[in-house]
């Protein structure tokens, strides 16, 4: 059984294909070949169960299971079109999970698919959570900006900055600081911005940017005046997101940045 299991691993890396981006796909003739597949109807019949459930998952198969026709050669300078699919990972592991595990080939793909998966979802999720630190470290950079410049324009109070700060976030999520938390089970002592995706984090430093780059274009003075501006920039902000079906308050809360940089740390150590 470990030298079968060798072979189909052996097999599923040899006809993957790596375009420039280092992106990587299947041929589904390819792969009909490696699971040991004669009939083309049949395993055209399991790519659509598969594209079922990728549907079923709302995840669009489109994305994933991309029609590409190609021609082969008949002998006699003929040629013929034949149906064929560019197949992602998941494709792949779908295809896998829908058909007939009773076979041998069938169940090694199973294992070998559902594993290369998991540890492609670990990799981008390392790599999200990088994307998360550093656009964490840039909004907090942008805070300081913005707070020394409406600090120059007579908003000095600590509860005039609480103030100043609950407004715009209002305005882009239509919640209040501390209802935002609540809904997304973040503890109240905790900064929103520690729990935030990376789409949210530069959605707050583009607010910070562009309402900081506003009040010294404008010259703009006075705690209200101050305050409609960045409020301003962050309903256009919302408008935006909106327009690409993204709604901030439906967005979950993630890991806390905060232990991320921890165990970051650590393993730097």
């Amino acid at each position: 059984m470990q030298d079968i299991t060798k072979i189909v691993q052996k097999t599923f890396e040899e006809i993957k294909i790596e375009d420039e981006t280092w992106f990587e796909f299947w041929s589904a003739r390819e792969l009909i070949k490696a699971l040991w597949y004669k009939e083309w109807r049949k395993f055209d019949w399991v790519i659509e169960k598969a594209k079922i459930a990728c549907n079923n998952s709302w995840i669009k198969p489109e994305n994933h299971f991309v029609h590409s026709d190609k021609m082969v050669s008949l002998g006699s300078w003929s040629k013929r079109k034949i149906k064929d699919y560019f197949l992602t990972r998941y494709a792949c592991y779908l295809i896998a999970q829908n058909w007939d595990s009773r076979k041998v080939e069938i169940s090694l793909a199973q294992t070998y698919f559902a594993t290369q998966t998991r540890k492609l979802e670990i990799a981008e999720a390392e790599i999200e959570n990088l994307k998360r630190l550093e656009a964490r470290k840039k909004l907090a950079k942008s805070e300081r900006e913005i707070e020394d410049t409406i600090y120059r324009r007579w908003i000095k109070l600590p509860v005039e900055f609480a103030t100043f700060k609950n407004k715009w976030i209002q305005a882009l999520y239509w919640l209040s600081v501390k209802s935002l938390k609540q809904r997304k089970n973040i503890p109240e002592k905790r900064a929103l911005a520690d729990f935030d995706t990376e789409v949210e984090l530069k959605a707050k430093d583009f607010i910070y940017a562009m309402t900081d780059h506003n009040i010294k274009d404008k010259n703009i003075i006075g705690k209200n005046n101050l305050e409609n501006e960045l409020v301003e920039s962050s309903e256009i902000t919302r408008e935006a997101l909106l327009k690409k079906w993204i709604k901030p308050e439906w967005l979950e809360a993630k890991e806390d940045l905060k232990k991320i940089e921890r165990n970051k740390m650590k393993k730097i150590n």
